[in-house]
């Protein structure tokens, strides 16, 4: 009886060091020196060297010049890394069809120059609510608005999305896409940062108060 403990707690304990520590801090040291930045989570930095989101992790972009993902339900507001999550709605939810009509809507509006109509991608989240990807064509759809935003070519826009697209996993997996926050950082390298939301908004609303302004409204442009 004692021997049989004694060779139960041997194997309990060799076991645990094996699979417990041993094993995983090989690992954790093999796929850190071959395969570091996907080990930490694919992280993306900006110029100064911040992290600012993740490969592998859909966010959203309000900014007109910046191209959208897909609408997430991850969470309360949407995109929220620790709340993946689809919404659940089945195609007779009248909470689904009233979401998805008005963001048609809006994206008609902010859009009005697209070609054909919206992308049935740009309405429906993901089951995960966070993916990063759009179809090549979806993200072409965006280009006039991100161009007049931006104040470039069309044909520089367009360009920077194809130069974009990853294609098949070994040429065979998965269908050809676009990672929206890898697209957006290759905007601002060859454009430049666009004016904040808010700051513009700010701006528009100082050139309204000054007196220049409101002395052309009382005199309604009259010389």
């Amino acid at each position: 009886m004692q021997q049989t403990f004694v060779i139960a707690l041997r194997t309990t304990v060799v076991t645990l060091v094996l699979t417990g520590i041993i094993y995983p801090f090989v690992v954790t040291g093999l796929v850190q020196l071959l395969f570091s930045n996907r080990a930490n989570g694919s992280l993306v930095t900006d110029e100064q060297g911040q992290v600012i989101g993740s490969e592998l992790i859909g966010q959203g972009f309000s900014n007109p010049a910046y191209f959208q993902p897909r609408p997430s339900a991850a969470g309360e507001k949407g995109y929220n890394a620790a709340a993946s999550s689809g919404s659940n709605l089945g195609p007779t939810s009248k909470k689904l069809q009233d979401r998805v009509i008005q963001d048609l809507e809006r994206l008609k509006e902010e859009n009005s120059s697209a070609p054909g109509p919206v992308p049935a991608e740009l309405v429906t989240t993901s089951a995960s609510g966070l993916d990063p990807h759009l179809s090549p064509q979806a993200a072409l759809w965006q280009v006039p608005r991100i161009a007049s935003a931006r104040g470039v070519a069309l044909e520089r826009v367009r360009a920077a999305v194809e130069a974009a697209v990853e294609g098949r996993d070994l040429g065979l997996l998965g269908e050809p896409r676009v990672n929206v926050l890898l697209l957006n950082l290759a905007l601002d390298r060859q454009f430049g940062r666009p004016v904040p939301v808010q700051a513009q908004a700010d701006k528009e609303a100082s050139k309204k108060d000054t007196p220049s302004a409101q002395s052309a409204d009382l005199d309604g442009g009259q010389p």
